[in-house]
């Protein structure tokens, strides 16, 4: 080989070695460390998760991102913005990743990469809290119940209603609180939304409303998002590795008892989404 021949292929290698470097660099956690900040989309108007009071972010993605922001060693900065403008802004990279939380599904999951799991999205029926007449959910058997206008909790309502002998009437409705205002008034027996929304909403007003245990949709779970690329993936496992610690140290338990009023399942493990 000739000495040419030999200095070009030491350039050669010094620039691949330089291109895998600042490939690893520039992965997504790298960026983030680098910049010292996780920056998050979402949409501040989903209590008990992102929700404005007083003008001021509160909620359980509030209070779990600072957690896990010390865990990476950065500080969390939130964009808020309409919920239809939250996932194309992530595959724009607008900011890294998305606190929804979103409902992991399997469509989902093959466009995006999901963290694990921080809280149950079942479907479950919340009551009157003074109603000893709907101690489980097949007690609704030949009651109303209500449900949102073609949310997903109508659809698993409808499927589990017809598994009952004498299915319930179910009253739909546009808005969930018009829901909540019937059933405090005794118009309906229960209402059917996630678990986490219901909880919630018993845990604001538990003298007047009570959740319905156990929940009778399948179990699906709320989870945060980040785009799905390798670039992406050391963040994702960054955080997924912080949320385990929180839940071996009960921090995430805690969070839950303050957000939704009971502590929920949150596997360690992503579960298969059943739809």
């Amino acid at each position: 080989m000739s000495i040419l021949a030999g200095w070009k292929c030491r350039l050669v290698m010094l620039a691949l070695c330089a291109a895998s470097v600042t490939a690893h660099a520039d992965d997504q956690l790298a960026k983030v460390k680098k910049a010292g900040e996780l920056v998050v989309g979402t949409e501040m108007q989903f209590a008990p998760f992102d929700f404005l009071e007083n003008g001021q972010q509160a909620g359980f993605n509030k209070d779990l991102f600072a957690e896990v922001g010390k865990e990476l060693g950065v500080k969390v900065r939130f964009i808020d913005l309409p919920w239809p403008s939250v996932l194309p802004g992530l595959e724009a990279g607008k900011f890294d990743m998305v606190g929804g939380p979103l409902t992991v599904t399997k469509a989902r999951m093959e466009r995006y990469t999901y963290t694990l799991p921080v809280a149950d999205a079942t479907d479950a029926l919340l009551k009157r809290a003074n109603d000893t007449s709907v101690k489980q959910s097949s007690d609704i058997v030949g009651k109303t119940v209500g449900a949102g206008k073609g949310s997903a909790q109508l659809d698993q309502l409808k499927a589990y209603v017809a598994t009952l002998p004498k299915p319930p009437e179910i009253r739909e409705y546009v808005d969930n609180n018009q829901a909540y205002a019937d059933l405090a008034a005794g118009r309906i027996a229960a209402v059917a939304n996630s678990m986490t929304n219901i909880a919630y909403v018993a845990k604001q007003r538990p003298e007047t409303f009570a959740v319905v245990q156990p929940p009778f949709g399948a179990k699906v779970y709320f989870a945060y998002c980040l785009r799905k690329d390798a670039d992406s993936k050391p963040l994702a496992d960054a955080f997924n590795a912080a949320i385990v610690k929180m839940h071996n140290d009960g921090r995430l338990a805690t969070l839950q008892k303050k957000w939704f009023g009971v502590a929920m399942d949150a596997p360690t493990t992503m579960p298969a989404p059943n739809y």
